[in-house]
């Protein structure tokens, strides 16, 4: 009732695409300034909008995009330019005024969506979910499915460690090391959707 190689293929596959070790920095420059204890709600919030997305394109991915009419490339660039005004904030320091994040929950846009539950794995989950022609390997999908996103949600849960040693000095210089990592991820992402409309086209 359980295919190891399946699981291990979309495990490792979204383990690439959703970078949990490269999202730590990224986490940290979004929730600086927050209690310890929002920052793990945070965590979770983020890590649960992820699966929900997730979910919902794993059972229903080809029909939503076929009855709104929207291509895979399209998702990817606009996913690559939501993540690049997000980029843009923290690299000028914007994030740093209370105005513009206390009241934004940044655990939903961009952690999330698009940052965790981007194009990429959406399109991994998709293609998965139709590939799994039996119980075993539906089963491995959605169980590889899960275990990204406890990995995802202890990383992030984890990675808050790393502010107390870092200190505020520290958190500025992340920040904007999240700010540069994100943009170019954003601008790979638009990359690879434009090209993907010149190859369709």
């Amino acid at each position: 009732m359980f295919d190891l190689a399946v699981f291990g293929s979309l495990f490792l596959t979204l383990f690439v695409i959703m970078d949990p070790p490269g999202i730590t920095p990224i986490f940290l420059g979004l929730t600086a300034g927050r209690p310890a204890r929002t920052q793990k709600r945070m965590a979770f919030q983020a890590v649960c909008v992820a699966g929900g997305v997730i979910t919902v394109f794993g059972l229903l991915g080809h029909q939503i995009l076929n009855y709104l009419h929207v291509s895979v490339p399209a998702l990817m660039i606009a996913g690559g330019l939501l993540l690049l005004l997000i980029a843009l904030d923290l690299l000028t320091g914007k994030t740093d005024e209370p105005k513009q994040t206390k009241d934004v929950n940044v655990a939903l846009v961009p952690l999330g969506m698009p940052l965790l539950a981007g194009p990429g794995a959406i399109v991994s989950v998709i293609l998965a979910v139709q590939k799994a022609d039996s119980v075993a390997t539906q089963v491995s999908v959605w169980v590889a499915i899960l275990a990204i996103h406890v990995v995802l949600w202890l990383t992030m849960r984890y990675s808050l460690l790393i502010i107390r040693v870092i200190k505020d000095g520290g958190v500025v210089l992340v920040t904007r090391l999240a700010g540069m990592m994100l943009s170019a991820i954003a601008v790979q992402q638009i990359i690879n959707g434009v090209t993907q409309v010149i190859q369709g086209g």
